[in-house]
Order: C-alpha cells, then sequence, then structure tokens
C-alpha cells in the first residue's frame, strides 16, 4: 500500500458480515470510498453484536477495505453491564490504535456505539485530521422519550457534553432526514456543517419476489390474499397498537386481507396479548427471518406498515421505508404528520398516512385497500420504486457521502 495514499480510519463495533444494519450502511460507504482512492481501514469488534457467539476474522479485506476486528470488544446486549464493557473496551482499542496510525487524513464515526464520539475526540487530542460525525440516532434522547433515563440524570447529563463535543470538533456532521438536523442544532448550532443523507436501501432489498414464485407465500397460505406487514423491530418507539385494534375489528368484514408481524421486540407484546386473548385468524405473527429469507417475507406482503412514534422524530430514522419502496410497495405510514415518512409520501404518492389511536380511519383505510386490484397496488408501488431510482438509492447517496469527506 503506497505510504502517500490517503487513509480513512472508520470506528465502528458492528461490522460486515454482522447483519445489524448500521454496520451495512457503513460498509457500503466505505466501499466507495476505496472506490474513490482512499485507503480505509476499519476497526471493529470480533463478535456479533446480536450474537457474541459469532467469532469474526481478525483481519480481512472486503471489497478493498481493509477490516481489522478486537478482540474483547463485544459481549452482546443480554444487559446493560455486558454492552458498557464490550463499548469500552473497543472504544480504548480504538484510540490506541487511531493515535498510532500513519498517514491519517480522515476519521469516521457513527453513533454506534453511542460512546464512538469519545474516542473520535480523543484521537483528535494528539492527531490533526477532519472528523465526519454520521448521526443515525440521538441519543440521550431517545432514552429519555422511552422513559428509561430522567433529563436529570447524571449518565444523560455527560452524554449530551460528549454530545456538544463531538459537534464542535466535528468537521462534518450527516443526518438522515431534516427533523434529526433540527434536533442536532438544538445541542449546538452546527448548521453550516451539517449534510442530511437519508439511508438507502441495503443490498437483501433491491429484487422482489413475484408471488406466484415466493415459497414464504405458500408456506403461509397466503395465496389470494392481501397481506398487511409490520416487518423488524417491534419497539416502543414504533407502537403497532392501532393496527392491531383495526385487525380485530375487520377479522369478519375482510376475510381477505391477513395482518402479519414479523420479527421480534418488546412491543410485540401488544400482538401476542391480542392473539392470545382473541385467537384472531387474520393475524399471524412470526419471529425474525433467517437473513437469506428476508426477500421472500418482505416481497410477500402487498402493504409494509411503517410505524413512527410521536416522540421519536429526529431521534430514531424510519429505516424501513426504503426497503418497502425498493421492492415497489406501498406503504401504511402509522404515525405523526409532519415526520420523514410522511414527507417521502407526500412527495411521491406511494401509500396512506394514520395517525396513533385513530382506529376507524385505520379500518377505513384498509378496507380501502383491499378493495384495490393487483394493478392499482402496484402502480402505487412503483411511484415508491421511482424514487429510489432516481434518488435515494445506494449508487446516489454513497457517491455524496464520499464527496464530503473528499472535500
Amino acid at each position: 500500500m503506497s505510504k502517500d495514499k490517503n487513509t480513512v480510519l472508520i470506528f465502528t463495533q458492528v461490522y460486515v458480515p454482522d447483519p445489524a444494519a448500521v454496520g451495512q450502511y457503513i460498509a457500503d460507504a466505505a466501499s466507495e470510498l476505496v472506490k474513490s482512492g482512499k485507503r480505509v481501514i476499519v476497526y471493529t469488534a470480533n463478535r456479533g453484536y446480536d450474537d457474541p457467539t459469532l467469532v469474526l476474522k481478525k483481519n480481512e479485506i472486503i471489497d478493498g477495505v481493509e477490516v481489522r476486528r478486537l478482540p474483547f470488544s463485544s459481549f452482546g446486549k443480554k444487559t446493560i453491564l455486558h454492552r458498557l464493557v464490550g463499548q469500552l473496551s473497543f472504544l480504548m482499542q480504538c484510540i490506541f490504535r487511531g493515535v498510532f496510525t500513519e498517514n491519517l487524513s480522515h476519521l469516521l464515526v457513527s453513533t454506534s456505539p453511542p460512546m464512538c464520539a469519545f474516542a473520535a475526540i480523543s484521537v483528535g487530542l494528539f492527531r490533526s485530521m477532519p472528523i465526519t460525525y454520521w448521526v443515525m440516532d440521538l441519543n440521550p434522547d431517545q432514552v429519555i422519550e422511552m422513559g428509561i433515563m430522567k433529563s436529570s440524570s447524571l449518565p444523560v447529563k455527560c452524554m449530551d457534553w460528549l454530545n456538544r463535543r463531538i459537534l464542535k470538533r466535528a468537521s462534518n456532521i450527516v443526518c438522515l432526514d431534516r427533523f434529526m438536523a433540527d434536533r442536532v442544532c438544538i445541542k449546538y448550532p452546527v448548521r453550516d456543517k451539517i449534510s442530511i443523507i437519508p439511508p438507502w436501501p441495503l443490498s437483501n432489498h433491491d429484487k422482489a419476489i413475484k408471488h406466484a414464485d415466493n415459497p414464504f407465500r405458500k408456506e403461509h397460505d397466503l395465496d389470494g390474499k392481501i397481506v398487511i406487514m409490520y416487518s423488524g423491530n417491534h419497539s416502543p418507539a414504533n407502537p403497532l397498537e392501532t393496527i392491531v385494534q383495526a385487525a380485530l375489528k375487520l377479522e369478519s368484514q375482510l376475510p381477505n386481507v391477513v395482518f402479519m408481524f414479523v420479527g421480534g421486540g418488546k412491543a410485540k407484546q401488544a400482538v401476542e396479548a391480542a392473539i392470545k386473548q382473541h385467537n384472531p385468524k387474520n393475524i399471524i405473527s412470526l419471529p425474525y427471518q433467517p437473513l437469506e429469507q428476508i426477500q421472500y417475507s418482505l416481497s410477500a406482503a402487498d402493504v409494509h406498515v411503517v410505524s413512527v412514534g410521536p416522540q421519536v422524530v429526529g431521534i430514531v430514522h424510519p429505516c424501513k421505508v426504503y426497503g418497502a419502496m425498493a421492492l415497489g410497495r406501498p406503504v401504511l405510514l402509522l404515525g405523526p404528520k409532519p415526520c420523514h415518512v410522511s414527507d417521502l409520501i407526500d412527495q411521491k404518492n406511494f401509500g396512506w398516512h394514520v395517525q396513533h389511536g385513530e382506529v376507524d380511519l385505520m379500518c377505513q383505510t384498509i378496507t380501502q385497500i383491499s378493495a384495490m386490484n393487483t394493478q392499482e397496488l402496484t402502480n402505487l408501488g412503483d411511484n415508491g420504486l421511482d424514487l429510489i431510482k432516481n434518488k435515494i438509492n445506494r449508487t446516489i447517496l454513497t457517491e455524496k457521502f464520499c464527496k464530503i469527506i473528499g472535500e
């Protein structure tokens, strides 16, 4: 490797082949940086985040990116203590290696782990180089809104102090939407350093499977049914009670509609409780699907549900909307307006919008959907797909990201 080649250093606790979305986005950006002529070194954990029993290669090159995995840097997320110990060990190792990296021209960190900003600031004390801070979610805002911690608590105050330090030190700040940018600017006046780059559909969302050829639909007896699906993490930040209640009310009225809830998380309890109490025939609950099967399960839907909690607009970005759009599926937004997904739907009509708590309106909307023919649903989905092809795709957005770092 040429000594005079620019070296971009990336700290991230998760990286491919770990399936965590943050790692996949960073990998896409890193490979594009290599194409632009940069030498890219990634320091990451040597074990899976969701599955710490998964041991990954110590060193390897993926798409030209030099991936170096650090020991004792992830113990899973079983408890807060497991997470903290893994993060602290990871960050200390990153700081040491960052200080002594030769020909360092740029440092990229994200909010995974949340304390990664501390490593960037620490390296910045010893090395003079620009830092790009990729804000993928906002903490401690998220834990405050979820009621996990109070704004007056010491950990929250420390995290906010760290946020202000990294926002001041960073040369570039990348936010995922305009609402997130507004929240960041409340913490520190950095509007002139912010670029808004939304995420893009990941590689397992890039090709829809026709219903007739989809074994997932056959396995779950979905032929002739309209499938309304929520897939992914069922989080308290993305409440689903409104659509669950609507599903219960519509069971006898719309026998051709099936509601599928795929994945896990704390908010899945509302789905499981409804099934246990009412035993509805139109609600199916499934666990997370294997990564190699996710394309089939996502393609099995006719409409994808995206839920946005009113309190987390600008804090947690609704990434799952892009997967639905890339597959050419209409989106049923359950959330406030305005929010990022409502902005997208207003821009390129590809779905419907219902506020949380509006069960009657949800029933009316689903009844409307059930009366639509296949071509009408396809046309709506194509509107979203067109937005992906022309504006929100990996090629366009990673090139934009690389331009920021190149500058």
